[in-house]
C-alpha cells in the first residue's frame, strides 16, 4: 500500500491501492465529484465507492454520504481515508453487493445516488488480469443495468442519479434510464480539447420526473495550445472556488 497523496491541491490526503489493487483517483473521479451538487440535508449513496474519493470530497463540502462497495479492501482504505481526515463522522463505508439492493435498503431511501459505473461490460473488452481492476472497470460484479435499476429501488421520487460514462455508451445509458423511470436532466460532454469528439458525459436523472434535458457548455480539458482550461482547473477546487 502507498502512502497518502495529495487531492484538489492538499484539500484531503487520501491513501490509493496500488495498481493490481483497484483503481486510482482519475480525471473521472474529479469531474463527477464537482458536477454533482446536492443540496443540504440530503440523504446521498455512493454505488462502487472503492476507496472513498468522491465520498470524501463531498464530505468535505459538508454533506453526510454512505459509500458502498463489492470489494472489501477498498472498504477498508476508505474507512482509513476518512479517519485520516477527520471526516469519519460525515461518512460511512460498508461493504456489499449492490445487486442485492433490496435485502440492504428499504425502497426510496436516498435523495441522490453517485456513481462511476464500469467503463465496460464484460466481453466488451479485454478485462484487466488483476481481478480488483475488471471489477470496477469492467462490470464482472454490477452491470450498468444493475446500477440504474438499483438506483430506481434507492432513490426517493425526484431523487437525482449523477454519473459519468464513456460517451459511446450514451445511448445505452439513455435507453435504460427510460425503462426505470429515470428521466435524463442535465448533460454535459467532456472533450480532450476544441475539434475533438466526447469522450465521456456527465448526466443528472431525476426519478419519477417530466422529460426535458438541459444540456451544459461542453468541458474542454486542454485549450487549442494544449494548456489546462479554467474549467477544467476549476474542478480540482473545493466547490469550484480558486
Amino acid at each position: 500500500m502507498e502512502g497518502y497523496e495529495n487531492l484538489l491541491y492538499g484539500v484531503l490526503k487520501i491513501r490509493q491501492p496500488n495498481e493490481k489493487e483497484g483503481l486510482r483517483v482519475n480525471m473521472d473521479t474529479i469531474l463527477l465529484a464537482h458536477f454533482t451538487r446536492p443540496r443540504k440535508q440530503e440523504k446521498i449513496l455512493e454505488i462502487g465507492c472503492a476507496h472513498g474519493a468522491i465520498s470524501l470530497i463531498l464530505a468535505k463540502r459538508g454533506f453526510k454520504i454512505e459509500g458502498v462497495d463489492i470489494q472489501d479492501h477498498l472498504i477498508e482504505i476508505a474507512k482509513e481515508n476518512a479517519a485520516y481526515n477527520n471526516l469519519d463522522q460525515e461518512t460511512k463505508f460498508y461493504s456489499a453487493d449492490v445487486r442485492d439492493y433490496k435485502k440492504i435498503w428499504r425502497a426510496q431511501t436516498f435523495d441522490r445516488v453517485v456513481v462511476n459505473p464500469p467503463y465496460d461490460e464484460v466481453g466488451s473488452a479485454n478485462p484487466s488480469p488483476s481481478d480488483e481492476r475488471a471489477t470496477a472497470a469492467h462490470g464482472l460484479e454490477c452491470t450498468l443495468a444493475s446500477i440504474v435499476e438499483a438506483s430506481k429501488y434507492l432513490l426517493k421520487n425526484r431523487g437525482y442519479l449523477d454519473l459519468v460514462i464513456r460517451a459511446a455508451r450514451v445511448g445505452e445509458l439513455f435507453a435504460l434510464l427510460g425503462k426505470n423511470n429515470l428521466a435524463p436532466k442535465v448533460m454535459r460532454s467532456v472533450h480532450p480539447k476544441p475539434g475533438k469528439d466526447a469522450a465521456v458525459v456527465l448526466v443528472e436523472a431525476m426519478r419519477a420526473a417530466s422529460h426535458g434535458i438541459k444540456i451544459l457548455s461542453p468541458l474542454y480539458v486542454l485549450d487549442a495550445a494544449g494548456r489546462d482550461t479554467p474549467e477544467l482547473l476549476e474542478a480540482y477546487r473545493l466547490n469550484g472556488e480558486g
